[in-house]
């Protein structure tokens, strides 16, 4: 059985416990705030302060208007870069090991610049803006077959350019900018009769 004694004891060093957690708890917290403090001071000052040197091929802060992106997809450096062929096909991801993941990256443009070593067929080439009016580089990732918008496995683009593809080629259909009709095939339905 427990004795006075030693339950006065036993709820002192719990209460005593207590306060001490209390204490590190509230030492902890302060400390944690003004470190947060700090972080966020010392990251307002750096965007402040543009001593930043960027490399002018990996540079993406300049935007390029949807015009002069029209006018890109028809001009003699397009058709050298490209050929006939779509912005697509010639690019190939570096991944590690045998196998390649399953999805693309998220963006490969952070802080206005060009962060991966690879970045996929439409960061890499700041002329290429998918636009609703820009409709010789929507057709490009539209299927031939069935209409649907090609996967980010078959064409490498990241997932935020490809959530603007899938948006701009949706505007585009909207506005009748990119039609596409199913092919009619016929049918002979007395090969579909049963005969009895």
């Amino acid at each position: 059985m427990f004795s006075l004694h030693s339950l006065s004891r036993s709820l002192l060093s719990g209460h005593l416990f207590f306060n001490k957690f209390h204490q590190s708890f509230a030492v902890n917290r302060a400390l944690s705030l003004s470190l947060t403090d700090f972080c966020e001071k010392i990251e307002h000052e750096s965007k402040n302060g543009d001593d930043e040197i960027r490399d002018p091929s990996k540079d993406r802060t300049k935007v390029i208007p949807v015009e002069t992106s029209v006018r890109y997809m028809n001009s003699k450096a397009y058709q050298m870069t490209y050929g006939d062929e779509p912005v697509w096909v010639k690019y190939r991801r570096n991944f590690k090991g045998q196998f390649a993941p399953k999805e693309t990256r998220k963006t490969c443009i952070r802080k206005g610049q060009i962060a991966t070593g690879n970045p996929c067929p439409i960061c890499r080439d700041e002329y290429l803006v998918p636009h609703e009016t820009n409709v010789k580089l929507l057709q490009q990732f539209i299927s031939p077959y069935n209409g649907n918008i090609l996967k980010t496995s078959k064409t490498g683009v990241c997932r935020k350019q490809h959530i603007k593809l899938e948006i701009a080629i949706e505007r585009a259909k909207d506005q009748g900018l990119i039609t596409f009709d199913v092919p009619f095939r016929t049918y002979n339905y007395s090969d579909y009769n049963i005969k009895v």
